[in-house]
């Protein structure tokens, strides 16, 4: 098998999982404890803290640990829109979110709130005029995502950071996609409320964060006793959050080189699949994660290309369903046309890809596509 597919989630690395080990037999106490057992877990806790808020460049105290990318941006939207209703129940978004937005935001609505789901380019990126339409005076939050899962574009992030500022509008990324693949600084892309998932960068699944900047407020999204600083209770989850701290760590070692690798490899698939003809890349490719390449082959289905290349893992951007063929919202918004839509792939390395899985994979993918034209 070859795995291509490290946008959907990444193995968790060596390194990660032999930190991980002593918390599952030896240091097993509970880190609210005032003993020796639960001080190594508590010690540990913070140190992986420590490691992800090197990652991100912010305080210790701006970090809680979720379960996942999926609470943590359910508490940022939540916690965020019902703390501050008072000052108004607008939030903007983008049209090309993850579910995990998207659903909060459509749970928000029912409870009074106002979405404004901003369109995109046609490489993905939300303008900053739309965005500048978009405020009002009852505007309290905008969402919008650093790096899109499915075909990679990056936001202007600090552009709409700084339209934010100006209107005293509070400002959420996620950033699952992104982190482990391109550097996230929380001061320089400026914003107020970060997300991250510890299994799209080489660390362990349930796993989260969120960056909370000194000065926010949100309501609690889950009672119960004061664990992390009394901003979401539940028993920490030493394991993993030991291994995120890992993971953490390995993120912020050599990125450049790191990313140089990534696209030398996408730039190699792109390259030997431009030859085949009728297709097409989609997203923005001057401002994208180095290691995604989404490519459209125009009138084939991607469940058959996928059904074609059993030993090649890779994700669809069209979903089938008796017959009828459904588009991504992302490639949707993009107005990608439905005859190059409809044959989407998502192609995603990572550290463990190697050239000749390129090489292999360029000749499976051009074989499939060869057979299903015929």
């Amino acid at each position: 098998m070859i795995y291509l597919d490290y946008n959907a989630t990444t193995p968790v690395a060596k390194e990660v999982a032999e930190a991980m080990q002593p918390y599952l037999f030896e240091y097993f106490g509970n880190p609210s404890s005032s003993h020796w057992y639960g001080q190594q877990t508590k010690n540990a806790i913070e140190k992986a803290r420590k490691s992800l808020a090197d990652m991100l460049n912010c305080d210790t105290s701006e970090i809680v640990f979720t379960s996942g990318g999926s609470e943590s941006n359910n508490y940022a939207l939540k916690g965020f829109a019902f703390q501050h209703q008072e000052k108004g129940k607008h939030i903007i978004t983008s049209k090309i979110e993850h579910p995990a937005i998207i659903e909060v935001c459509k749970f928000l609505e029912q409870e009074g709130f106002e979405i404004s789901y901003l369109p995109v380019d046609e490489s993905g990126r939300v303008r900053i005029s739309d965005l500048e339409n978009a405020i009002r005076p009852d505007t309290i939050l905008i969402s919008i995502m650093y790096a899109n899962n499915e075909v990679g574009s990056l936001q202007p992030l600090k552009e709409i950071s700084a339209l934010a500022r100006k209107h005293n509008i509070a400002v959420h990324t996620d950033c699952a996609q992104a982190i482990g693949k391109v550097p996230v600084d929380v001061e320089d892309l400026g914003v107020d409320l970060l997300t991250v998932a510890g299994h799209k960068f080489y660390g362990p699944k349930g796993i989260g964060a969120l960056y909370i900047r000194k000065g926010i407020q949100l309501r609690k999204l889950i009672h119960g006793a004061d664990h992390e600083s009394n901003r979401r209770a539940g028993t920490e989850n030493i394991l993993e959050i030991v291994g995120l701290g890992k993971a953490a760590e390995l993120a912020m070692y050599e990125p450049e080189k790191r990313m140089q690798r990534e696209q030398k490899l996408v730039e190699m698939l792109k390259s030997g699949l431009l030859p085949l003809g009728e297709l097409q890349f989609n997203g923005n490719q001057a401002y994208k994660l180095p290691n995604t390449l989404s490519v459209s082959f125009k009138n084939l289905r991607a469940v058959d290309i996928l059904s074609q290349m059993p030993n090649i893992a890779a994700s669809a951007g069209a979903a089938c369903h008796s017959d009828a063929v459904k588009i991504s919202a992302t490639l949707d918004a993009m107005n990608v046309p439905f005859e190059f839509a409809m044959g989407t792939l998502r192609l995603s390395v990572g550290k463990y890809t190697t050239e000749e899985e390129i090489k292999t994979a360029i000749t499976e993918i051009s074989a499939a596509i060869k057979l299903l034209r015929k």
